[in-house]
């Protein structure tokens, strides 16, 4: 059994969330959804802080946040401590999130991805290593004031 992913999303990345929590599924993934549960009006923010804390925290060692572009969602988990959420729109961008900052939330997009483009920005996400070496004296820095 693969670790286990705290998942959550707006309204906007309702069916995508659902679309990813299957595929997560099928890997052999235990997901964790904080919602929501429907595609009625959501706060993102909201979403963006139950599963930001669990990261945070060291709850869960990796999350999954959507809604219709990423951007509101990237930008309200990167506030809490120890969050590297990354809004990946590519393959490379994935690979590199992960190579390069140890993204330990990935940010989607459900307006603006298809579900094929989803899937391979998620497998590679999640099967992709940190670089360490010279990255991680960078995430260091992120560590300290003024970015925490």
């Amino acid at each position: 059994m693969a670790d286990g992913i705290i998942i959550g999303s707006d309204h906007g990345g309702f069916d995508l969330k659902e679309q990813i929590k299957a595929i997560l599924t099928e890997l052999g993934y235990s997901v964790t959804d904080v919602g929501c549960f429907s595609s009625a009006s959501v706060h993102y923010p909201d979403i963006a802080r139950q599963v930001s804390e669990k990261v945070s925290a060291a709850e869960f060692s990796r999350g999954i946040l959507i809604c219709g572009t990423g951007i509101g969602m990237s930008l309200a988990a990167n506030r809490f401590p120890k969050v590297r959420a990354t809004l990946c729109h590519d393959h490379l961008t994935a690979r590199l999130s992960r190579e390069h900052n140890n993204s330990n939330i990935l940010a989607m997009g459900a307006r603006v991805l298809g579900i094929e483009t989803a899937r391979d920005i998620l497998l590679t996400w999640l099967n992709t290593d940190f670089a360490d070496d010279r990255h991680q004296t960078r995430i260091d820095m992120l560590d300290k004031p003024p970015f925490v």
